[in-house]
C-alpha cells in the first residue's frame, strides 16, 4: 500500500495534498539503542521522529522540549534538573523517570559505542528524584549539554520493546518505506489541538542518495535531506530547479587533517605549503555559489577565551600564496629530496572526484604529486567533513587533531578536565593557537549540507545543525 502511494505520485509538480514523501540515505531503518551511523540519515530521522530525547531540535535548529517539559540549569552548568512531560510510550504505558534514567545510563556506557561519549565524560550521575523528575550532576560545568542531549544518539528508546514516545508514531511499514503520523501533544488539551490531516503524515523512504535525487527530480517526493558533497554533482545532472535546492549554513569542519606527519609533512612550513596551495574561493565556486570557504579552524570564539587563532600562512597575500608554496616545495627538492608525494583520503562518488580534481590541480601547480586514496585507506592527509553536534571549541579541536603535537593534545585534554569555564576557555584558546601554529589541520570551508525541498514545505528552514525534523516539515509543531 505504501509502495503504491509512492509509485503513483506522478511526475508533475506535486500538489499540496496527501502525505509528505521524504527520502534519505540509508537502508531499512530500525529503532534501537544501537549506535547510529552518521551517514544513515534515514535511521537518524526515524529515531528523532518516534523516540525523542529529553530535549530535541526544532525546524530552526533550536532546543525545544522532548520527553522533558522544562528544565533548570544551576551551579554554572554543573546541575541539570528535568521535569518530564506526561508522555506515554507508544504502547500507551506511562513513561517514568526511573526508565529514562536507566536508558540514559545505558546510552553513556562505553560498550554502547555512542559517538557522543567523548563529550559527556563530565557526567557524574543521572538519578531519579521523583517519578517525574531527573537530576544530572556533572563534575565540570557544561552549559552546552542540551545540544548533545538533543541528538538522536541520546534518544529515549525502550531497550526491550524498541519503542519511543513521539512526537510521531509509526502507522505503517513496507520494506524501506515507513509511514509516520503526529501524535497529540500531551501538554495541550484535546480541544486545543488540530486533528492530524493526511498532509501531516510522512512517508520516509530509506534509499541511496542517487535514487532519492532521481525521485525528487521526477516529482515523486517532496524532500530529499542530508545531502553531502559526495552527491552534490548529481543535483545538476538531474536537472533540479535552483529554487528547490537549499543549502544549510552548517557549523562544523571541512578540511584536511594531517594523519601522517612524515617526510615532506614532517615540518610545519611544508604543511603550510598545502594550506597556501589550495584556492578555496575557486573550490567552493566549483560546487555551489552559496558554499562558504574558511581559513580558520574555529568558526567563532565559541567557548574559547580568544577569537579564532590565525595560522602564520594566513598572513601571506592571496596573490602570493601559490608562489610561496612553490618556493617551499623547491627548497625541499634542493635539499636532496624527491618530489613530495601526498596521499589524500577523500570520499567516493562524483562529489569526491570533483573535490579531488580541484585539490590535485592546486597541488600539482606548486610541485606536489597528490595521490587519491579511499576514505579508510592509509593516508597522509584525510578529509574531515562533519557537522558539529554542539558549539564548543573542544569538538573542533578534537576532530582536527588527528596527529597534532603533544602540547596541543595536552591542551585539548586540559580543556576537557578544566574545573571552571574560565580555565576551559583558556585551554581551548591555547589548543587552537597550537594547532594553528603547527598547521595540523588545513581548513577549506564549512561542511556542504543541502536538501531538495518542494514548494509545499513552507516551514523548512536552513540552520547550523543541518537538521530538519520530520514533525516540522508541514507546520510548526510548537
Amino acid at each position: 500500500m505504501l509502495a503504491l502511494a509512492v509509485a503513483t505520485a506522478g511526475c508533475e509538480r506535486r500538489p499540496d495534498v496527501g502525505a509528505v514523501i521524504v527520502s534519505a540515505n540509508g537502508a531499512e531503518p530500525e529503532l534501537s539503542l544501537a549506535p547510529i551511523d552518521d551517514n544513515d540519515m534515514a535511521r537518524r530521522l526515524l529515531t528523532d521522529s518516534v523516540a525523542q530525547g529529553l530535549v530535541r531540535f526544532d525546524a530552526a535548529g533550536q532546543i525545544v522540549p522532548g520527553v522533558a517539559a522544562r528544565w533548570i540549569v544551576t551551579d554554572e552548568g554543573r546541575t541539570y534538573i528535568f521535569r518530564l512531560r506526561d508522555t506515554p510510550w507508544a504502547d500507551g504505558r506511562p513513561m517514568r523517570a526511573a526508565e529514562v534514567v536507566a536508558i540514559l545510563r545505558r546510552r553513556l556506557q562505553q560498550r554502547a559505542r555512542n559517538p557522543l561519549s567523548p563529550y559527556l565524560t563530565a557526567l557524574d550521575s543521572i538519578v531519579e528524584m521523583t517519578p517525574e523528575v531527573i537530576q544530572i550532576e556533572l563534575s565540570r560545568p557544561r552549559p552546552d549539554l542540551l545540544k548533545l542531549f538533543a541528538q538522536p544518539d541520546m534518544a529515549i528508546v525502550h531497550p526491550r520493546r524498541s519503542i519511543g514516545s513521539g512526537p510521531m508514531r509509526i502507522v505503517g511499514k513496507s520494506g524501506q518505506i515507513t509511514r509516520l503520523r503526529p501524535i497529540p501533544d500531551p501538554d495541550r488539551a484535546a480541544d486545543e489541538q488540530e486533528e492530524p490531516q493526511p498532509e501531516d503524515d510522512v512517508l520516509l523512504i530509506a534509499e541511496r542518495p542517487a535514487a532519492g535525487i532521481a525521485r525528487f527530480s521526477a516529482r515523486r517526493s517532496d524532500l530529499f535531506t542530508g545531502g553531502t558533497i559526495a552527491e552534490w554533482p548529481l543535483v545538476a545532472a538531474a536537472g533540479i530547479e535552483n529554487a528547490d535546492v537549499r543549502l544549510d549554513p552548517a557549523a562544523g569542519l571541512f578540511g584536511l587533517a594531517v594523519s601522517r606527519p612524515e617526510g615532506f609533512l614532517a615540518a610545519a612550513e611544508n604543511r603550510a605549503a598545502i594550506a597556501l596551495a589550495i584556492d578555496r574561493g575557486a573550490l567552493v565556486q566549483a560546487f555551489a555559489p552559496g558554499w562558504q570557504a574558511t581559513e580558520d579552524l574555529l568558526p567563532a570564539a565559541l567557548d574559547s577565551a580568544s577569537p579564532p587563532a590565525k595560522a602564520p600562512w594566513q598572513a601571506v597575500a592571496a596573490q602570493d600564496r601559490q608562489a610561496t608554496a612553490r618556493a617551499r616545495v623547491a627548497a625541499w627538492r634542493e635539499a636532496g629530496n624527491d618530489t613530495p608525494t601526498i596521499r589524500i583520503a577523500l570520499p567516493a562518488g562524483a562529489g569526491g572526484t570533483l573535490l579531488w580534481a580541484r585539490i590535485a590541480a592546486d597541488l600539482y601547480a606548486v610541485g606536489i604529486r597528490p595521490v587519491r586514496v579511499a576514505p579508510d585507506d592509509e593516508a597522509d592527509l584525510r578529509l574531515i567533513d562533519a557537522v558539529a553536534p554542539f558549539d564548543s571549541g573542544r569538538w573542533y579541536l578534537g576532530h582536527a587533531c588527528q596527529t597534532c603535537s603533544e602540547a596541543a593534545t595536552q591542551a585539548i585534554e586540559a580543556a576537557r578536565l578544566a574545573p571552571s569555564l574560565a580555565e576551559r576557555a583558556r585551554a581551548i584558546a591555547a589548543a587552537d593557537r597550537l594547532l594553528a601554529d603547527d598547521v595540523a589541520f588545513v581548513p577549506i570551508a564549512r561542511p556542504l549540507r543541502w536538501s531538495l525541498v518542494a514548494p509545499r514545505l513552507r516551514t523548512w528552514q536552513p540552520n547550523e545543525r543541518a537538521w530538519h525534523p520530520l514533525n516540522g516539515v508541514r507546520r510548526d509543531p510548537n
